[in-house]
């Protein structure tokens, strides 16, 4: 959905990994810091969609998975390095990205959106957003497009995390944000979110997102045929239905 790196960072630790098998022990890398799709519970368990969509597929691949939590600045890398054999964390494909890794099909899309504070107008076109301040996280599909398709018009602040980016919202510091609409979606059921709301028409740039591994490893099939498994048996529409009470394929 959501992140987009660097070109520095994606190029870091370019290293040539054996193809990984199912039936083989697959690791698995997930961000644990992106509600509903990865975080973490009170115990520091993983969980979430992307968690439970990875337990899934390898239910499907009867593979025998670790799910383990990576920052996300270094994930890529982390997957060059051989530290895990895929990346199952709300991750766009992007061109920049598919130079230095394969992806799966798609297991969900997403559109982005625009915050802001119930009866308090904000109108999301650019010369409605002139002089407003907009917040979104950084390196992320979200960020890129508002520092580049409003960067001009608006005072653009970047944050860490998402959570950070809420929090200043919240304490009034930001006119609105703009974000992957379906993390916000379960930000505005929260008591801290209930008096936000979505403004303006959601943005739908064609964005997939995918499982990524590294570059010609056979894996990105496997799990590929998989979703579409899932996709069939209903498993999917159950962990769907768990999180949101729309389809989000």
């Amino acid at each position: 959905m959501r992140k987009v790196m660097t070109t520095a960072c994606l190029l870091v630790s370019c290293l040539t990994a054996p193809l990984a098998l199912a039936g083989d022990k697959i690791r698995i890398a997930t961000e644990g810091a992106y509600a509903p799709f990865n975080m973490t519970d009170n115990q520091g368990n993983l969980i979430g969609f992307d968690v439970d969509i990875a337990k899934a597929l390898c239910t499907e691949m009867k593979a025998d998975c670790e799910i383990v939590a990576q920052d996300w600045d270094g994930i890529i890398p982390g997957l060059r390095a051989r530290k895990y054999d895929a990346i199952i964390a709300s991750m766009s494909i992007t061109d920049e990205r598919l130079r230095v890794v394969d992806f799966s099909e798609k297991y969900y899309a997403n559109v982005l959106a625009f915050v802001g504070p119930k009866g308090k107008p904000l109108e999301t076109s650019k010369a409605g957003l002139k002089g407003k301040v907009i917040g979104a996280q950084r390196a992320t599909i979200a960020g890129q497009y508002l520092e580049d398709n409003f960067s001009d018009i608006v005072d653009v602040k970047l944050y860490d995390t998402q959570d950070n980016a809420y929090l200043d919202l919240a304490n009034g510091r930001l006119d609105g944000i703009m974000s992957d609409k379906f993390p916000a979606y379960d930000w505005l059921r929260t008591d801290d979110g209930k008096s936000f709301e979505f403004k303006g028409a959601d943005l739908d740039i064609d964005d997939h997102i995918a499982i990524a591994v590294r570059k010609g490893d056979a894996l990105a099939a496997k799990f590929s045929a998989a979703i579409k498994a899932i996709r069939a048996n209903g498993k999917y529409a159950e962990i769907n239905a768990k999180y949101f009470p729309f389809d989000i394929y």
